[in-house]
């Protein structure tokens, strides 16, 4: 949840952004970038990032975000110019605060410990990577198969999907990487690429909270990355479409299949007959569960047992802590590129009267050029653990009221 900031709190973030050297996240591309304030802003913003923005141009919205104080905060600005890699925008109209966090953060007492270990296996594989891990739970509408009959699961999903469409493939990226334009795109996004009908558009939103679908944007952003000047992108889309369309296709979708933060392959439906209806959201709903059913019935069937990670504790530098949450450090290593959104932690926090035990989920992160920074949100504390937690690091007893402000009541 966000809310806009008032404009004397606007003026006040914008002063001590400069002042303070705040650092501002960018990403972009599965990459992310560190922004600070290079001078004063007015009626502009001058970014010094810390390094040059691949495929930035003119004109380009930058959905950007930092953390004053344990509140953060959100903003969206847009490029008006590129100079020796200096990024110089428009200040924006509205900063907005994320409403998320309960309780403001303070800095991690001298005698507390923290150790970290990831929830569940992790995998080092070979398969395209994106920025999110995959944590979702199988449908109860699966709960009856057997994940181990890997080939009984492929023929029921090809049974249900003769009733849809008119012809499908099972992809997975073994023994061949990411090559059409579809499959980059795809393998790049870990989104489904949907076209309801070749007479018309790729949707211009995603119905879904957490999002599923490459928008209508999204295509042409990529498109731009392949080399496709600004100002043709909308003809470029309309092509694209038209081809579809000159080949016989009327409704297509390419459905990621993905297993943690790994795009393994993907399933495309395709309608190419008259009598069918277009795909809906529906149709895509379920194959996005045959997906998830498929990626789990590979593991439980040993396909990536090779690149499992032994699933040993380690030690991060714990730069906030509060009841709600812990930010921490961790140097760049294939360990911190496994530390993605979504990524669930069991953590035990030490100190010298008592250790607590909690599981937490990563719902930021950022870097710079040597330390990967990861704020986590707790999920699951023992009541007790929590009063104690409290008032460890606040110094001050917990109320009802902290009770219920946590607990989502106030």
């Amino acid at each position: 949840m966000a809310t806009p900031v008032k404009r004397i709190e606007k003026d006040f973030l914008l002063k001590v952004l400069y002042d303070e050297q705040i650092p501002i996240m960018y990403l972009r591309d599965r990459t992310e970038y560190i922004l600070i304030l290079d001078k004063p802003a007015k009626n502009e913003m001058i970014f010094r990032p810390d390094r040059p923005v691949s495929k930035l141009k003119q004109r380009a919205r930058m959905d950007l975000m930092f953390d004053y104080r344990g509140q953060v905060i959100t903003f969206t600005a847009e490029v008006n110019f590129i100079k020796d890699d200096f990024i110089t925008c428009d200040t924006p109209e509205m900063f907005y605060k994320n409403l998320d966090r309960s309780f403001s953060r303070v800095n991690t007492p001298s005698d507390l410990q923290v150790q970290f270990t990831f929830l569940g296996d992790r995998y080092n594989l070979s398969f395209p990577k994106v920025m999110e891990y995959e944590n979702d739970a199988l449908s109860d509408f699966f709960r009856d198969l057997d994940p181990r009959n890997l080939t009984g699961l492929i023929d029921q999903m090809a049974g249900w999907i003769k009733n849809y469409a008119s012809g499908y493939k099972l992809i997975i990226f073994k023994d061949q990487k990411p090559s059409s334009a579809e499959e980059r795109i795809v393998a790049e996004t870990g989104k489904t690429l949907y076209l309801p009908s070749t007479l018309g558009n790729f949707p211009q939103s995603d119905p879904y909270p957490k999002k599923r679908i490459i928008v209508d944007e999204m295509f042409k952003r990529y498109l731009e990355s392949t080399g496709v000047d600004p100002a043709y992108l909308d003809d470029a889309c309309t092509r694209y479409i038209k081809g579809k369309f000159e080949s016989g296709i009327f409704s297509d979708a390419w459905i990621p299949v993905l297993f943690q933060e790994y795009v393994i392959g993907y399933i495309h439906i395709w309608i190419n007959k008259e009598g069918k209806l277009p795909f809906d959201f529906g149709v895509l709903d379920t194959l996005y569960q045959f997906a998830k059913v498929l990626a789990y019935s590979l593991k439980v069937n040993g396909y990536f047992e090779k690149g499992k990670l032994k699933n040993e504790p380690f030690d991060g530098r714990v730069i906030d802590i509060s009841a709600s949450g812990i930010l921490f450090a961790y140097p760049h290593s294939g360990l911190s590129s496994a530390l993605l959104i979504d990524s669930e932690l069991s953590i035990k926090v030490m100190t010298p009267r008592r250790t607590v035990n909690a599981v937490a989920k990563i719902v930021r992160r950022y870097k710079d050029t040597s330390l990967g920074y990861f704020g986590c949100r707790f999920l699951d504390m023992a009541p007790e653990d929590l009063r104690f937690l409290f008032e460890y690091i606040y110094g001050k007893p917990f109320t009802d009221t902290d009770a219920s402000f946590l607990s989502g009541q106030v």
